[in-house]
């Protein structure tokens, strides 16, 4: 089968990868443009677009996935089906146009946390499940006809990064099913089955703004935020008026403190107070600099109570 990846970020390297090492016929690579990142603000190859250069691929960097130019050089490719990793919202000009159709790979078990950020918000909601979809594209997002879904277990340690990593793998291992399937004639789309609107969990994408710890909460609630935060965008505070991203703690069953005050001998725990006791922060990032253990954090600051400011 011919195929057009299209894909952007890390996710979909290995989908990509795994493809291409069985011998499939990538006629073309979709990604983003190029665009400046960072406090420097230079100009970055998206991670999909450098693993389709090291194989010497095709790459297609449309600014407008509707514009006629770009419709006309994917048809001239003649896909028989087109793969979708972790890339945009597609016209249907563009979803309609192979023979076999366009599939999606998503990060969770749908129809459950249609959106952006199902990794994320997975965690956050304490789930000890979830998984990956591939699925035939049509109009309403994350709507369309089940492929194949393959379940993964969230560990009690897992953050939104090392989650990211064995869904990017069991994703992978179920993209390349999915075009055998497709390329056999033995795969039957089915439905998304149906889930009340009131049980339904949808994902949309979070941004730094969202990351706020709201310290009225229950301990267990703050860890799975954190959790589903880290290591991006970040779940954060503001201590001693610093900006701080919490990346890692645990629950201090204990320590009973009054929501948002601070306890810490100084040398080896920071405690934060919430509804019910208070978390131990073990890994944070203060603005500008590398994330740490508390332990070298505390080491410049003396902290040992107060109120975080917020």
């Amino acid at each position: 089968m011919s195929i057009v990846f299209m894909g952007t970020s890390s996710f979909a390297v290995p989908s990509l990868d795994l493809l291409l090492a069985n011998g499939y016929d990538i006629v073309a690579v979709v990604t983003t443009p190029d665009k400046p990142q960072g406090r420097g603000q230079k100009v970055h190859a998206s991670p999909i677009q450098q693993a389709a250069a090291a194989h010497g691929l095709r790459i297609l960097q449309p600014t407008n996935l509707k514009e006629a130019g770009f419709v006309h050089t994917l048809r001239a490719c003649a896909p028989d089906l087109q793969v979708v990793v972790a890339f945009r919202v597609l016209p249907a000009v563009v979803w309609r146009l192979p023979t076999a159709g366009t599939f999606n790979l998503h990060a969770s078990l749908l129809p459950q946390y249609r959106g952006a950020a199902p990794i994320h918000w997975a965690l956050i909601h304490g789930e000890k499940e979830t998984g990956v979809t591939t699925f035939f594209i049509q109009e309403a997002i994350d709507t369309g006809d089940i492929l194949f879904q393959e379940k993964v277990a969230i560990a009690d340690q897992d953050t939104a990064g090392s989650l990211h990593e064995k869904l990017q793998q069991a994703g992978a291992q179920l993209v390349l099913k999915t075009v055998q399937a497709i390329e056999a004639g033995s795969c039957k789309a089915v439905p998304q089955p149906y889930v009340a609107p009131a049980l339904l969990r949808q994902a949309p994408k979070l941004r730094s703004a969202d990351g706020q710890v709201q310290w009225q909460q229950p301990a267990a609630t703050i860890i799975n935020f954190i959790r589903g935060l880290s290591p991006r965008p970040g779940a954060w505070t503001r201590i001693e008026n610093q900006f701080i991203k919490i990346l890692a703690a645990s629950l201090a069953p204990q320590v009973v403190l009054r929501p948002g005050a601070l306890q810490s001998d100084g040398k080896h725990y920071l405690h934060i107070g919430t509804q019910d006791t208070a978390i131990s922060v073990t890994e944070l990032q203060v603005a500008g600099r590398i994330p740490m253990p508390i332990q070298a954090f505390l080491q410049g600051h003396r902290l040992c109570v107060g109120q975080v400011d917020g």
